[in-house]
């Protein structure tokens, strides 16, 4: 069903934005593609060029379409408009957003100019160059202190704890006056712990290889009583790629205005998973691949420490929802998810 459309997937130099673009290498005939991304510093940059060196690879290597790559902000309206009037998009997919939960604490501005400024700027282009599709990336995060699990779509999201959370949740609350005000079709996805080769360094399982290389202690939140809702990257990317090809009917209400076509769905592992069983199999894994020595010791090298500012004990999906409107179900388990991580992490840094 996305054959032939004029896809924009912006964040592309990102971890799941690169490899929903090869997914659509793969699976899609006769789609122009185009990619956007600021390939900010806020993690190592030349990890951003890796992945975005191997999209200028797949795209030669058989891609029945056209692809592009466009360097740029999202705060930039005017760069963004000329864009979308260029290639008069069909689908829209916003990855891009300052990512993070701690770094909001410390540097707000940039989430307010990515998360917020850029997203309104997604949203009135797909006003003014009308699409059939905009899919955007929320967080889990929007659930905040929520003690209530596994989380759904419908509990009270009114109260984040950083301002990550804050700006993911203006996100589904602009989304929404967006679709009933102009009648744009839009899907939020809650994205749940995502991991796998090539992922953001500042995600807890990367920075734990890193230190275990080193030889360094590393700690576990909430004395390893954490629990993640763990998801694949490539399950994330096959769940995406379900929801871009199917988008929220248009309906006229009883007063006759339109209905707003609006969705928001959790894309998880519906399953989470205790973070210090998550350690011990990452470790397990890295030695298996040669990263780290036979011997190694994890209980030498792990500390028990409590909850930190801006953090939730719990992550759990409720994504009964996206498994019934089209068929999603995660497929990868933990050991072989990490393990692909490590046998990555060996080729890419040892």
């Amino acid at each position: 069903m996305l054959n032939g459309k004029r896809i924009l997937v912006t964040g592309s130099a990102g971890f799941i934005g690169s490899n929903l673009v090869k997914k659509l290498f793969a699976d899609t005939r006769g789609c122009t593609v185009v990619g956007f991304d600021s390939v900010n510093d806020y993690y190592d940059v030349s990890l951003k060029e890796y992945r975005l060196r191997e999209l200028e690879e797949c795209a030669k290597q058989g891609f029945d379409g056209s692809y592009e790559f466009v360097r740029g902000n999202l705060a930039d309206r005017d760069m963004l408009l000329s864009l979308f009037e260029k290639y008069r998009f069909d689908i829209v997919v916003n990855l891009a957003a300052q990512a993070g939960v701690r770094y909001s604490i410390t540097n707000p501005d940039v989430y307010i100019e990515s998360n917020i400024i850029g997203f309104y700027n997604i949203l009135e282009a797909c006003r003014m160059c009308p699409v059939e599709h905009l899919v955007y990336a929320s967080s889990s995060s929007v659930y905040g202190g929520n003690t209530k699990v596994p989380f759904c779509v419908e509990d009270k999201v009114d109260n984040p704890v950083s301002l990550y959370a804050a700006t993911k949740k203006s996100n589904e609350l602009l989304a929404h006056a967006y679709s009933k005000l102009y009648n744009i079709p839009s899907t939020g996805l809650r994205f749940f712990t995502v991991y796998g080769p090539a992922g953001r360094p500042d995600m807890a399982y990367f920075s734990f290889t890193d230190k275990l290389i080193r030889g360094e202690t590393i700690k576990i939140f909430n004395y390893g009583n954490c629990l993640r809702d763990f998801t694949y990257i490539d399950d994330i990317v096959h769940g995406i790629e379900l929801v871009m090809q199917k988008a929220p009917e248009k309906a006229i209400g009883e007063d006759g205005l339109p209905l707003p076509p609006y969705r928001i769905y959790n894309i998880g592992n519906n399953h989470p998973e205790n973070l210090l069983d998550f350690v011990r199999i990452l470790s397990e894994e890295l030695v298996s691949a040669g990263v780290l020595p036979s011997d190694f010791d994890f209980e030498a090298h792990k500390e028990l420490v409590p909850m930190q500012n801006g953090d939730v004990p719990v992550t759990y999906a409720d994504t009964s929802a996206l498994e019934r409107d089209f068929g999603f179900k995660p497929s990868t388990s933990l050991r072989e998810g990490l393990r692909s991580f490590a046998k990555w992490y060996k080729t890419y840094y040892c």
